[in-house]
């Protein structure tokens, strides 16, 4: 059984990406947790109720469309916490330094408290109706965010693996999770999720195209991979969910060439004027690739004679930017091979360069021109070095900067200081979406004003290929721009929301039974013990796992003025949570209510002991540098027993042993503006003072400020958002030949007209037409596999002759036999089996069909009705013909790393050569071909101290698969 459900991103313009898949055996799997720009807490109210019946959580993509809700509901949902994720070390990374870049940038991802809550919390206490509205639920701070992810466990592509299932989840019985390269994004994922006859591929967002530093997806091979077939384990699965979104875009010839092309030509015609081009990006995923592409075309530009960007500044502007780049150069491997040679080569030029004076330079994100901007007070003084006249003081200018959405980050604040100016331009590189409530972002809306073209259209000659260079006047139009930001809270709703924080608490510690740390005091109103006692808790309820332990739930159930929770609500907590109790009637109880509620910490150990805390090893650079800045000690640190960290004690002196480099270090803001890691001089944007004003840290609320600015800037559009095109789909799913389609991740338009496609284009499969679905948000559609199944009782005779072999915990039989059905007239199946029973009792042997017997073909089963198939051995006259069409099987799926074990463990010498060669003793080569078939090939040397080598690699290889043959 497989039934799939989205929770977001189908028949929609939204670009969140949200999809759950229940397999056969209640085993729940959850793909994706993304969010758009509006950050709307209510779209996340399913994902909360499926919270205490998922399975696992697989992440694809490193952007907010598909992982911005992870940390939320990581600190507000009960047991998510407890749930294994599993995602490749690109998207692990690139994600963190996302999701510190959101918090950061925006209050409005902390998300409000719903205000259904917060009227019930008001009545009850003050019997009036308190207007609190827009209250700001506790953001995470950095260190419960890198916490949050290194709870995810990393795979590499090609890698099959058997995850871990949550304590509430009923067994996974074999699944294995394999992830491949989806191109668009660093680390990028196509699911492959097998388990028993459901061979599933989830892939959405995937590019096919080779790009500049992302390689393309692993359907034919991956990188290099020009093979006419997709490969084996993507090919033919039971289901395929693809995203439908670009299946209205064409492809172009020479597409990533010309659209390189194009991205230069339009900022070389602004900055020649004096003008400012400002390119929204993201800060995780596809900033790479632009990043690598305008610092390599300024290096070439450089290089040249007649140089038109030699005076043009570049810059990258976001809060987190440093730590993206940094895991970048610690990530070529995950990227295209052309930025490994180019990495190789690089370092075989440090090499030669040792023992100079000279450093070479050229790394393949060792920026030299593009310049980090991280903090908001860069950003205005650089939009305020202006001449008189409207030009930059030093020339044109370039900046790239998140998020692409404009809707938070420093791209907004550019926005809003270039807009005026109709020198300047703003190139879009993605078709903005909507979201979820049908509101246009601010990137959208300069994307409608660009297709209507109402104002006129600027038209230029490009001077490198001579083509026209388009440009959409925005014509002074007005924009409304929305500034969040936090504002403390103050009487009657500070008093609401510690309430509200109370109860929040004391129904969380109900529900965990006990857990050890969960409560802490009400004065303190910060509601971050929440997610402390969904991970620490170890003691599972079977009662409650079909529960939604969630505090919605509960509150529903109570009535309005029953808040404050009574004795019978408590059960046996009450021993514990009530003062002055100290028995509970525990007589016709179950489960937890008749044991005393002690919280016993038990050390969770698998099969090679305790386990590791991944987050006690944490690399130096996953650690947030952010709370490096002052390096004050808290008040939590200071306890006493507490161990200090080594650098604690260098950053409170200044003894002699004192390293010199750590003036140079405490030099740095802290955001890692200034550091001249990349080449950079410091300059005036290093000196300025950041003088933004401090948020509250307290209980606040959010508030937005509409301020409306005149565009005159122009508005340009490139096409870099790296997803799949019409083309592609055409091509490849044919290609797939998937049983069933589900197609998600678009709007309904495209959504439909790839459906009506892909069903003319994949046909009949048999005599059977390929089901294609579109389900909508929240519908659930079973492509489960088609099989045609019959129940049959074997009889005694045939039992005794089976020989069963086992091949990786399977037990497998090939059976001969001739199908019989005994005709009783008017007789019910119930007397129909006593009987069968009673003969079976008798030990009476059939060696012949009995008279009363009938031979059954495949058609006359199916259509008999209240027939009772028997299967007994074949009639000594028909043996002989039966064994000339009893064909051996061979079962299994021989690993080469298997065979390479099996074979050192009996002596022979075995390593891996070439392209996945097995080369066994330097004489016998293995080597699996992409349909799944063992070459074996010898070179024919003699047997090395009476050993054939030959035969007994096939003997290993044949002990690895189940030959199997008629019974």
């Amino acid at each position: 059984m497989f039934t799939f459900c989205p929770l977001q991103g189908a028949l929609s313009e939204s670009t969140a990406s949200q999809s759950l898949l229940e397999l056969d055996g209640g085993v729940k799997i959850l793909i994706d947790i993304g969010w758009d720009e509006k950050f709307d807490v209510g779209k996340l109210g399913e994902l909360e109720k499926q919270v205490p019946t998922l399975s696992l959580i697989l992440l694809t993509h490193a952007t907010a469309s598909h992982l911005a809700a992870y940390v939320h509901c990581c600190k507000n949902f009960p047991l998510f916490t407890r749930i294994p994720a599993y995602a490749t070390r690109p998207v692990i990374d690139l994600g963190r330094s996302l999701t510190q870049d959101l918090y950061s940038s925006t209050p409005a991802a902390s998300t409000t408290i719903r205000q259904s809550s917060l009227s019930e919390i008001a009545y009850a206490y003050t019997q009036t109706a308190v207007t609190a509205q827009n209250i700001l639920l506790q953001s995470p701070n950095p260190d419960e965010i890198a916490r949050y992810f290194s709870l995810i466990q990393p795979l590499k592509y090609s890698q099959p693996h058997q995850p871990l299932p949550s304590p509430f989840s009923p067994p996974l019985s074999g699944l294995t999770i394999t992830a491949y390269n989806s191109g668009h994004t660093l680390g990028g994922t196509i699911w492959h999720i097998q388990h028993g006859l459901e061979s599933i591929v989830y892939a959405v967002d995937w590019n096919q195209a080779r790009e500049n530093v992302f390689a393309g997806a692993a359907w034919l091979g991956g990188a290099g991979g020009g093979g006419a077939e997709v490969i084996e384990q993507l090919r033919k699965p039971t289901a395929l969910i693809c995203s439908s979104r670009g299946a209205q875009k064409s492809a172009q010839s020479g597409s990533r060439i010309k659209r390189d092309e194009q991205m230069l030509d339009m900022i070389k015609t602004c900055v020649t004027k004096g003008g400012t081009v400002l390119i929204p990006v993201d800060s995780s995923a596809r900033v790479l690739e632009l990043s690598y592409l305008l610092e390599h075309a300024w290096r070439a530009d450089a290089a040249s004679d007649n140089s038109t960007l030699k005076s043009t500044k570049l810059y990258l502007a976001g809060r987190n930017m440093s730590s993206t780049m940094r895991y970048a150069r610690s990530m070529l491997e995950w990227m295209d091979d052309n930025i490994v040679q180019e990495f190789e080569a690089f370092a075989e030029g440090q090499r030669k360069a040792n023992g100079t004076s000279e450093r070479k330079e050229g790394g393949p994100f060792d920026f030299k021109y593009l310049r980090l901007l991280e903090r908001r007070a860069q950003i205005s003084k650089l939009l305020s070095q202006k001449t008189p006249g409207g030009n930059s003081a030093t020339g044109g200018r370039v900046i790239l900067a998140s998020d692409m959405s404009l809707e938070w980050g420093f791209s907004k604040d550019a926005l809003k200081g270039l807009a005026q100016d109709s020198n300047n331009l703003v190139i879009l590189t993605d078709r903005p979406t909507m979201a979820g409530d049908g509101s246009p972002s601010i990137a959208r809306t300069l994307w409608e004003w660009w297709k209507e073209r109402r104002d006129g259209v600027s038209v230029e000659q490009a001077s490198s290929n001579g083509e026209t260079i388009e440009s959409v006047n925005a014509g002074g139009r007005e924009l409304e721009i929305r500034e969040a930001r936090r504002q403390a809270l103050e009487g009657d709703e500070l008093v609401v929301y510690q309430q509200w924080l109370a109860t929040q608490r004391q129904l969380q510690a109900t529900q965990q039974t006990g857990a050890a740390g969960s409560m802490e005091g009400p004065a303190d109103v910060v509601d971050d013990a929440s997610s402390e006692s969904s991970s620490d808790s170890e003691d599972e309820d079977g009662q409650q796992q079909g529960k939604a332990l969630t505090v919605s739930a509960t509150m529903g159930q109570a009535s309005r003025k029953n808040v404050i929770l009574k004795d019978e609500d408590l059960g046996i907590n009450v021993l514990i949570k009530r003062k002055g109790v100290y028995d509970f009637d525990s007589r016709g109880k179950k489960g937890r209510e008749r044991c005393f509620p002690v919280a016993i910490r038990r050390k969770r150990n698998d099969d090679f002991g305790e386990l590791i805390r991944p987050e006690d090893y944490l690399r130096a650079e996953e650690k947030d540098e952010d709370n490096a800045e002052g390096g004050n000690v808290t008040a939590e640190d200071d306890k006493l027993g507490k161990k200090r960290k080594w650098d604690e004690v260098a950053k409170g002196s200044a003894g002699p042993n004192k390293r010199g480099q750590n003036g140079r270090a405490n030099a740095d803001d802290g955001n890692g503006a200034g550091s001249d890691k990349d080449g950079f001089i410091p300059d005036d944007l290093d000196e300025v003072e950041d003088t933004e004003p401090k948020e509250p840290t307290g209980p606040s609320k959010l508030i937005y400020n509409t301020e409306t600015i005149q565009v005159n800037m122009r508005i340009g559009f490139v096409d870099f958002s790296g997803l799949h095109d019409r083309r592609s789909l055409d091509m490849l799913i044919p290609l797939i030949q998937p049983r069933k389609l589900i197609l998600v991740g678009g709007n309904h338009e495209e959504t439909m007209a790839l459906a009506e496609d892909c069903r003319a284009a994949l046909g009949l499969d048999g005599d059977k037409a390929i089901d294609v679905f579109t389900p909508g948000i929240g519908v659930w559609v079973d492509a489960s596999v088609d099989t045609n199944a019959w129940v049959v009782k074997l009889a005694e005779p045939l039992v005794r002759k089976l020989k069963w072999q086992s091949v990786r915990g399977l037990s497998i039989v090939t059976i001969s036999g001739q199908l019989l059905a005994t005709a009783k007239g008017g007789e019910s199946t119930a007397e129909r089996d006593d009987e069968d029973e009673q003969d079976a009792a008798n030990k009476r042997q059939k060696t012949e069909p009995s008279s009363n017997a009938v031979a059954l073909t495949s058609t006359a089963l199916t259509a008999a009705k209240g027939v009772v198939p028997i299967l007994d051995v074949i009639p000594s006259n028909l043996v002989s013909a039966a064994r000339t069409t009893a064909q051996p099987l061979h079962v299994g799926d021989l690993r080469l790393a298997d065979l390479r074990r099996a074979m050192q463990g009996s002596g022979h010498g075995a390593e891996f050569r070439g392209e996945g060669i097995l080369v066994i003793d330097g004489s016998v080569s293995v080597r699996k071909t992409a349909e799944g078939r063992i070459e074996v090939e010898s070179v024919g040397l003699p047997a090395v101290g009476r050993r054939n080598t030959l035969y007994e690699v096939k003997k290993a290889i044949y002990d690895n698969l189940a030959v199997v043959a008629g019974a």
